[in-house]
């Protein structure tokens, strides 16, 4: 399938308590690598085999949460076009544009507030520094490697109102494709898992009576045994566990979730499947909900369901 138009996620943007135990954890738990801060006092980090700058900016606030998330998209005439596009929908508010340099090695950034409340971007140009193995002759992984070392940031869970429009404008005028939705009896879909890619999902929204809340970001590691030894350093390190290891029935995907210092929901997972655009959308219904989240013991877990920032 050949990519166009929004091509993935490329950076989210989580306010944070205190700064320097968010760093360690970002770090030496998740195993991140610190790649820059800025005059506003933000750090920037990204995972081992991401060749952008960054896929993760944190700033110390008074509130826990997620202050936006960014996709890349292909090219500067396709940033154009969506922008315009977007603000043409009818669906979002507070359009604006972000000047280039703003986030660090970043260029110029479109920025709209979907109909859950929450922020989104769109951008074109990220300096690429490279991955920790290089593009030639490389190994499959770099030595050196701290905490769980996911290869990239995933995909997020966003909860609020303004669901169906929010869920219309990624569809229809973003182009990302429906692979799973939860549905109650009389049909009102309460749960959207989108992809802009050939992945799982890229991001997904839970209808919910409040805007703008955050789930929980999401980190790629390679294999089951993978997420077994992120369980380990969950709790070598005294870190809050939420909920795992299990698996997903929703994306079929291994995952354990844990929290940052400041209460923001962390996931690393591992698989999932393939999606190509003539891939039937897969439904569950609302009352196989503990399934379709925990396959292993088919229960609802209502601080899962309930904690978010």
């Amino acid at each position: 399938m050949a990519l166009e138009g929004v091509l993935r996620p490329g950076h989210i943007a989580l306010r944070v308590l205190e700064l320097e135990p968010a760093v360690r954890h970002y770090t030496e738990v998740l195993g991140l690598h610190e790649t820059g801060r800025d005059a506003n006092g933000r750090v920037y980090l990204k995972a081992w085999d991401e060749h952008d700058h960054h896929s993760v900016v944190l700033r110390e606030a008074d509130e826990p949460g997620m202050d936006y998330i960014g996709f890349r998209v292909d090219g500067p005439a396709t940033l154009d076009r969506l922008a315009s596009a977007v603000k043409d929908s009818g669906l979002v508010s507070d359009c604006k544009w972000i000047e280039a340099g703003e986030h660090l090695q970043t260029g110029m950034r479109f920025r709209f507030t979907v109909s859950t409340g929450h922020a989104i971007e769109l951008f074109a140009h990220k300096e690429k520094i490279g991955t920790a193995t290089g593009d030639v002759n490389p190994d499959p992984w770099p030595d050196g490697l701290r905490g769980m070392s996911p290869s990239r940031f995933d995909h997020c869970l966003l909860y609020g109102d303004g669901f169906d429009d929010t869920v219309k404008l990624f569809r229809e005028v973003l182009g990302f494709s429906l692979t799973e939705q939860v549905v109650t009896p009389d049909g009102l879909q309460i749960a959207a898992f989108l992809t802009c890619s050939n992945k799982a999902h890229d991001i997904a929204f839970i209808r919910h009576g409040e805007k703008n809340k955050f789930h929980h970001a999401s980190f790629v590691l390679d294999s089951w045994g993978d997420v077994l030894r992120a369980a380990d350093l969950i709790s070598k390190h005294d870190v809050a566990l939420d909920i795992g290891p299990t698996r997903h029935g929703i994306t079929r995907g291994a995952t354990i979730y844990f929290f940052d210092p400041s209460g923001n929901r962390n996931e690393v997972f591992a698989g999932g499947y393939i999606h190509y655009p003539d891939k039937p959308v897969i439904t569950w219904h609302e009352k196989e909900l503990g399934r379709a989240i925990f396959y292993h013991d088919r229960k609802l877990n209502d601080a899962f369901l309930t904690v978010l920032t």
